[in-house]
């Protein structure tokens, strides 16, 4: 005997399809999300979005603030009930979506190209700031500092 876990919403759904009592709108009650990828790299962090049906122009990027923007909006292809639709599934609306990045990102290197339906989001790493080492100098002299663990130097008798 397997053990299923009950879903009371789903058993709903199945319900009113049987009897053909919409009490659910498929499509009014979903708002559409795309589905995104974020991976990091040595060098760069990769964002990929699923955009099914959207074209490079009905997405916006934005930038600012170290807060990365994706936004658009995917028009319903159905705005009529005159062509026979028994049921729409797929979701359709604007989305935005922000991730907030590390401090230091250069806004000019970031990079995204459009390919069948995929986003892909390329952000380089900002650089590192590296401890800069400081050089000490004896106050009144000219003489550089002994090194730890080192012999002192055998200085001439007057």
């Amino acid at each position: 005997m397997a053990i299923v876990r009950w879903e009371p919403v789903r058993e709903l759904r199945l319900l009113n399809s049987l009897f053909d009592t919409p009490t659910f709108p498929q499509s009014a009650s979903r708002r559409w999300i795309p589905a995104i990828d974020l991976l990091e790299t040595e060098g760069e962090f990769v964002l990929r979005a699923d955009l099914p049906g959207l074209a490079e122009q009905d997405v916006n990027i934005e930038l600012e603030d170290n807060v990365l923007t994706l936004s658009g909006e995917r028009k319903s292809e159905h705005e009529e009930r005159k062509q026979g639709y028994y049921r729409a599934e797929r979701s359709s609306g604007s989305f935005r979506r922000t991730l907030t990045l590390p401090e230091g990102v250069d806004a000019d290197a970031v990079k995204a190209t459009f390919d069948r339906g995929v986003l892909e989001i390329t952000v380089p790493k900002p650089e590192q700031r590296k401890p800069r080492k400081v050089q000490i100098t004896v106050a009144g002299g000219s003489e550089p500092q002994a090194i730890e663990g080192s012999e002192p130097t055998p200085t001439a008798a007057a």
